[in-house]
């Protein structure tokens, strides 16, 4: 029984674990954000462009920008109901609208800003 005594006085086998250190942890502020800018427009659509004779009759005479001719012409379409009733894209011109569309009957509204561009300048 001596023998079992001896054992159970040994010590144990303890690791000691070296403490880590802790490196200094640099406070990080959190910035504050911004809210955001209003989009800024393409400068080259907001330039005002001079206006045709055929075009004149319905914008005005007055340059305006790309835009704005953009948005009496659809006041334009709306007003005199040039929308097709059955096909919502296509356009069924008026005596001030054929010479504007190439003398086209109906053009299609993706069309319509191609052959405008083309009275602008």
């Amino acid at each position: 029984m001596a023998e079992k005594k001896k054992k159970a006085v040994k010590k144990k086998n303890v690791k000691k674990v070296a403490k880590k250190k802790v490196a200094n942890k640099k406070v990080v502020k959190k910035k504050v954000k911004k809210a955001k800018a209003k989009r800024k427009p393409n400068p080259a659509f907001m330039k005002p462009m001079r206006i045709s004779d055929a075009l004149s009759k319905i914008v005005g005479s007055k340059p305006l920008p790309r835009t704005e001719v953009t948005k009496k012409l659809w006041q334009y379409i709306k007003k005199n109901r040039l929308q097709d009733a059955v096909n919502k894209r296509n356009i069924n011109a008026d005596e001030n609208l054929m010479p504007i569309f190439g003398g086209s009957r109906t053009v299609s509204m993706f069309e319509m800003t191609k052959l405008v561009s083309r009275h602008l300048s």
